[in-house]
C-alpha cells in the first residue's frame, strides 16, 4: 500500500511470480519493454491464480488514484444490465422503444422499432455512424431516437457509445436511480471500489459508455471477478451465465482494422487474440482477461497506439503465462515520468492576459517577475460536469523544477505542473493525473498580446492549436 493512500486497496493477496508459475525475469522484461516504448504507461497490475504477481506505478501516478477509464465503463454498464436481467426488470430481447414514450419521434421507422436491448449491447443498433457525438445538451435521448437507423438492427457492427448511453437511460428508468448508485451495493462496494465516480450528463444520467473513474486496484478486482465467473468472497455478485454471454463473441466485427479489434464483440466486451477478452478505453485503459491462463492484466496509460501496447503484452506476458522463461532481465530501477527540463524561464511583467472562450478552457494567464506563471482555467469536470457551477474557474501556478501539485487543483483530482524557458517563451506543462491528459502551453508575449501554442499528448480532436490573449 502506498503510504498515505485514502482509498481501500485490493483485497487480492500478493505473491511472487514464481509461486504462481511465472518467470520474474519475463515480467521484468515486460516492464522494461513498456518503459522503453513510445507508449506512456502510468500504472499496471497483473493477477494470476487470484494473486497480484506484478504491480507498477510510474511516478507521479499511483495505483490508488482514481483514473478516468473512458470506454472500460461500457463493461460495467453491461454488468449492470446483467444484474437487471437477473432481477427480472428486462430481457435482452425487449424492444428498445418499449421503454420510452415522449422521447420518441412522431414516426418510428421499422428499423428503430426492431431495435432490441441485445442490439444496444452488441453495437449493432443499425446506425451507420456513432450517435454519441451528436447527442449533446439536455435532450440527448430524444436526439438518439431522432437519428436515422440505416441498417437492420443486429446486422451491422458499429462502435457506438450512444447505444451504451441508452442502456444507462433505460436502467435509470427501471431502477429509479443512477447507474452508479445501482452498482454501488451490488458490485462496486463488494469489490472495494468505494472511490468510484461516474460522469453525469445534462439529462441527469450517467454516461454509460464512458465517464467511470476507478483506481487500478479496483479494476484489477473486476478482472478477477470476471475470471471467477461473477463470484466474490463467497457471494455470486453477477450471474455466471451473464458473464459467459457478455464476454463471448456475440457478433462479428471484422469490419474493424486493428487485429485485436476484429476478433468479435460480446455484450460491451471486446474479443481479443489468444483466447482473451477485455474492456478497453481510449488512450490505453485496459482490463485484459486471459481465461485459459487464469490471469488478468490492468493497465492505465496515455497511449497513442493501443495496438502496440497489446502487441507487447502478447510478446512478453502471454509466453510468461504459458510457462516460458527468458534470460535474466532487469526492470528499470525507477519508474517515473520526469518533468520537462530546460533553463529557467525569464520573468514576466505581471500583466494578466485574457482569452476569448476557447477549446482549451483557458481564461487568463499571468507571467510574473519571479519566473512563475499563473493559469486560470474553466472548472470543467470530466467526472461530474453537471455539478460544476457555470463560469467557475480555478488557478494553477507553474514554476521551474520538480512536479508541483496545484494547491487549488483541477475538479477531477491531482494536477501537477512544471515550467521552463525556451528563448522568449514560458513553457508550462500541466499533467492531469486522474486522466491520460497532459497539456503543454508555450506562451510568447508580443506587445499587448500573448501567443499560446497549445499541445496535448492525446485528444479526440486536434492535439495542437494556437490561442491569442490580450492584456
Amino acid at each position: 500500500m502506498i503510504p498515505g493512500s485514502v482509498y481501500r486497496v485490493s483485497s487480492l493477496p500478493r505473491s511472487t511470480p514464481e509461486a504462481q508459475g511465472l518467470s520474474a525475469a519475463a515480467l521484468d522484461a515486460f516492464i522494461g519493454a513498456l518503459d522503453a516504448s513510445e507508449q506512456e504507461i502510468q500504472t499496471l497490475i497483473l493477477v494470476r491464480h487470484g494473486h497480484v504477481v506484478l504491480e507498477a506505478e510510474w511516478s507521479p501516478y499511483r495505483l490508488t488514484d482514481p483514473h478516468f477509464l473512458f470506454s472500460v465503463s461500457k463493461s460495467f454498464t453491461s454488468t449492470a444490465v446483467g444484474l437487471a436481467v437477473d432481477a427480472g426488470l428486462l430481457t435482452v430481447d425487449d424492444k428498445v422503444v418499449s421503454f420510452f414514450d415522449e422521447e420518441l419521434p412522431e414516426k418510428i421507422s421499422d428499423n428503430l422499432a426492431a431495435m432490441r436491448i441485445r442490439d444496444l449491447l452488441t453495437m449493432t443498433t443499425g446506425h451507420h455512424e456513432d450517435t454519441f457525438p451528436q447527442m449533446r445538451g439536455a435532450e440527448m435521448t430524444r436526439t438518439f431516437f431522432g437519428l436515422d437507423v440505416e441498417h437492420e438492427p443486429g446486422t451491422y457492427f458499429l462502435y457506438n457509445s450512444g447505444a451504451t448511453y441508452i442502456l444507462a437511460v433505460i436502467l435509470q428508468k427501471l431502477t429509479g436511480e443512477l447507474l452508479l448508485d445501482y452498482l454501488k451495493p451490488r458490485l462496486l462496494e463488494p469489490l472495494g471500489a468505494t472511490e468510484a465516480s461516474w460522469e453525469v450528463t445534462p439529462e441527469g444520467v450517467n454516461t454509460g459508455g464512458t465517464g467511470l473513474s476507478l483506481n487500478t486496484e479496483s479494476l484489477a478486482n473486476f478482472g478477477q471477478l470476471l475470471l471467477q465467473k461473477g463470484q466474490w468472497e463467497g457471494r455470486q455478485l453477477v450471474p455466471a451465465e451473464w458473464i459467459a454471454a457478455a464476454t463471448s463473441g456475440q457478433v462479428s466485427n471484422d469490419n474493424q482494422e486493428n487485429p485485436d479489434w476484429k476478433q468479435g464483440y460480446g455484450f460491451q466486451f471486446w474479443q481479443g487474440r489468444h483466447g482473451t477478452y477485455r474492456g478497453d478505453g481510449a488512450f490505453g485503459q485496459y482490463c485484459v482477461v486471459f481465461p485459459d491462463q487464469d490471469a488478468a492484466l490492468v493497465i492505465t496509460s496515455a497511449s497513442p497506439d493501443m495496438q502496440e501496447v497489446l502487441n507487447l503484452v502478447w510478446e512478453h506476458v502471454l509466453p510468461a503465462l504459458e510457462g516460458a522463461t527468458v534470460p535474466d532481465a532487469v526492470a528499470p530501477k525507477a519508474l517515473e515520468i520526469l518533468p520537462p527540463s530546460g533553463p529557467a524561464p525569464a520573468g514576466g511583467d505581471g500583466r494578466t492576459y485574457r482569452f476569448e472562450p476557447n477549446q482549451a478552457g483557458l481564461v487568463a494567464v499571468r507571467l510574473d517577475e519571479d519566473g512563475t506563471g499563473t493559469f486560470t482555467a474553466e472548472a470543467r469536470s470530466l467526472t461530474s460536469p453537471a455539478e460544476t457551477a457555470p463560469g467557475a474557474t480555478y488557478d494553477v501556478v507553474c514554476a521551474p523544477g520538480d512536479w508541483r501539485e496545484s494547491a487549488d487543483g483541477s475538479p477531477d483530482g491531482r494536477l501537477l505542473t512544471s515550467a521552463y524557458g525556451d528563448g522568449d517563451a514560458f513553457v508550462a506543462t500541466l499533467r492531469y493525473v486522474a486522466t491520460p491528459y497532459v497539456a503543454t502551453l508555450s506562451c510568447r508575449p508580443e506587445g499587448d498580446a500573448l501567443i499560446v501554442d497549445c499541445k496535448f499528448n492525446v485528444s479526440f480532436g486536434p492535439t495542437a492549436f494556437t490561442l491569442t490573449a490580450h492584456a
